[in-house]
């Protein structure tokens, strides 16, 4: 009547992907890769950002189907209850977009500050039917921590190759945290279409001119 049960730590970092996460989890837990996909695909209700970026607590010894039904289900609740506060309802449809965006913004922003700023050039870009051309929506499930070269670039035909292809990825590329989302919901008020990124930050403007001599310096 007084034992408390084993648990065991289980921590998902803002900028992960599924399948890589799943493939940690089954080294650290034991469990099954392969299983834990196809219970998350069927208790997730996003293909990827399914589960919110946060630190968990199981039961040791824990199986496959009921771990991804617990953190698919407190994930869920995480989103609506954000979803909830924003907007006063929480639609899967709309919610989508912003976990897509947010991933964008996750990949892409250096820090949580510049957040805002690359949510704006993603809606500025949209806006005018621009292609977003972002490296990171390449770094979508087993390419999370590829580098993005001009090969890989010319090669991916997929719709999340945003050099390629218009609008935005088919769903999102990782797990954004709730700045990124916050950032997506929100974007900063600006005209830039253009940044590139330095040592220490990322550069804006709204002129391609202006964007060379960046890119050049």
């Amino acid at each position: 009547t007084t034992a408390k049960a084993k648990m065991e730590e289980i921590t998902l970092i803002p900028g992960e992907t599924s399948v890589l996460f799943m493939a940690s989890i089954a080294d650290d837990l034991h469990l099954d890769k392969q299983k834990l996909l196809e219970y998350y695909q069927e208790f997730s209700s996003y293909p990827e950002a399914g589960i919110y970026a946060d630190t968990y607590y199981v039961p040791y010894g824990i199986k496959e189907k009921h771990l991804m039904h617990f953190l698919t289900g407190e994930s869920e609740k995480k989103y609506e209850e954000i979803s909830q506060k924003i907007y006063g309802n929480y639609r899967k449809k709309q919610w989508l977009r912003v976990l897509t965006i947010a991933s964008i913004i996750q990949k892409e922003a250096a820090n949580t500050k510049e957040m805002p700023l690359i949510s704006s050039v993603i809606y500025n870009r949209l806006k005018r039917g621009m292609k977003l051309q972002m490296d990171g929506t390449l770094n979508y499930g087993k390419y999370s921590h590829t580098k993005v070269t001009p090969q890989m670039i010319r090669n991916n035909n997929t719709l999340f190759n945003t050099y390629k292809h218009k609008g935005l990825p088919p769903y999102p590329i990782c797990v954004p945290s709730q700045k990124a989302i916050i950032a997506a919901i929100f974007p900063a008020k600006t005209e830039y279409l253009y940044f590139v990124k330095t040592k220490e930050r990322q550069v804006f403007t709204k002129s391609y001119k202006s964007h060379l001599r960046n890119v050049k310096k």
